[in-house]
């Protein structure tokens, strides 16, 4: 047991503490602002604050910690010991340069994205303007390298106290926007698709394809799904989750409708076989009722409770599309991460509680983080096949190294070795093979 001392206590504090220590560092921890206490106990202790408390690790504390207010911060990113850090604070009696916990907190609650900042397009916090891309460490799992760097301070005073080992996790979560290319999108849909090939000259062996498959002639190429169990079912501590787009037809919503038999019966077979969450439709960010809505039906096809989510294109806009999730049920999130570049959002994979820093306090939901994304890769930073591989080694590598969680995005559709995608099954298999080899 861990004994922290702090002068005073706040949700934000708090919170932090559970997630550096509990959650990334696997400690069993209690805080007091007792000094007579601290001082009497025997164990593993630590102080956070501002004034000193000699022969035991002593963080000194930025201001972050102890404000109720959303208000502009100067993070100052610089480096230490190789690692990019943030909240400098200065005096030799502290263990760190850098306020771990501060910088933390401004990470995990992704605070910056509270401030003004720009949207693209479709309404997405842009990665330009993220602390950690523009100071270069996006691709570092930073809050989980300064967790280790508080062990080994911790360690440096208590040689023979017990830090518990992180185990690497890595899962595989796929997209549903279209489970069919050309099947059971019912006839309005397929002649258009018919009309649209031959107005735009998408040439002969395009409508013969289409015409194979809605003959049963041919499989459906976007019909990915028992591939990508069988390669994941090669890899046993490989979990794999799938998101089905439950939503209405719409521009940039184009799913199999939920009453389709077969898409009903897709949806409840992957279900056998993986975890299976809701895709909140596009227009669900701006009206968060239909996130609940979308859930029922999943969850009235598989007969469960849905209790995971991830947004379609991403679009989180915090909290609201997180208090969205909580009145819909969910408690499982996997949105944060970025669209347009590889990278940590929040600066760690591993999962954590959220934080309303509206409301200022710790939710029941769990935010599992993504580090890239099969469309980012080569649609946003037009990377080919084998350059792309490359990107996903490399995070792979950092987050074994600090004992993290991998998590990547998938579409069954750009598996169909078509339109553009070739060569992307050798990336999944190689993705697949890559986590078994550095176990």
């Amino acid at each position: 047991m861990l004994l922290v001392y702090t002068p005073k206590i706040t949700n934000r504090l708090g919170y932090t503490l559970g997630v550096v220590l509990r959650t990334v560092l696997k400690l069993d921890f209690s805080i007091t602002t007792d000094l007579a206490l601290f001082e009497g106990h025997t164990g593993a202790k630590m102080a956070y604050g501002h004034a000193v408390v000699h022969g035991v690790p002593f963080f000194k504390a930025h201001k972050l910690l102890f404000e109720t207010t959303i208000v502009d911060q100067e993070p100052a990113c610089f480096t230490h010991g190789g690692t990019p850090v943030l909240f400098p604070v200065y005096g030799r009696e502290t263990d760190l340069p850098f306020d771990p916990f501060a910088a933390s907190f401004y990470m995990l609650a992704r605070y910056e994205e509270y401030l003004p900042h720009r949207e693209d397009m479709h309404g997405r916090f842009m990665a330009a303007d993220s602390l950690a891309v523009a100071g270069g460490f996006a691709c570092t799992a930073s809050v989980d390298r300064w967790a280790l760097m508080v062990a080994e301070v911790i360690k440096r005073y208590y040689p023979d106290f017990e830090l518990p080992e992180r185990k690497f996790n890595a899962e595989i979560t796929v997209d549903i926007d279209s489970a069919y290319c050309y099947l059971h999108k019912g006839v309005f849909r397929t002649v258009t698709g018919f009309m649209r090939d031959g107005l735009h000259r998408r040439d002969l062996p395009e409508v013969r394809r289409r015409w194979r498959v809605l003959c049963h002639r041919e499989a459906d190429p976007f019909d990915t799904f028992d591939y990508i169990i069988g390669v994941c079912r090669e890899h046993p501590d490989l979990k794999l989750v799938f998101f089905a787009l439950m939503g209405d037809y719409g521009m940039f919503d184009k799913p199999i409708s939920h009453h389709n038999v077969y898409f009903r019966q897709l949806l409840q077979h992957l279900a056998d076989y993986a975890k299976v969450g809701v895709h909140p439709s596009y227009e669900s960010r701006e009206k968060p009722a239909l996130v609940a809505k979308e859930a029922l039906r999943l969850s009235e096809v598989l007969h469960r409770d849905t209790k995971r989510s991830r947004y379609h294109f991403l679009r989180l806009l915090l909290p609201d599309s997180y208090r969205a999730l909580a009145n819909a049920g969910i408690v499982h999130d996997y949105s944060m991460g970025f669209a347009d570049t590889v990278g940590l959002r929040a600066g760690t994979g591993t999962p954590y509680p959220f934080y309303d820093l509206e409301s200022d306090c710790e939710t029941q939901l769990t935010i599992h983080p993504f580090c890239l994304m099969d469309t980012t890769l080569q649609k946003y930073m037009a990377l080919p096949p084998d350059k792309a591989y490359e990107h996903i080694k490399s995070m792979i590598d950092e987050l074994r190294e600090v004992g993290g969680t991998f998590s990547c995005i998938i579409h069954n559709q750009n598996l169909c070795e078509l339109f553009g995608w070739q060569g992307w099954r050798k990336v999944f298999e190689q993705t697949c093979d890559y986590l078994d080899i550095k176990s």
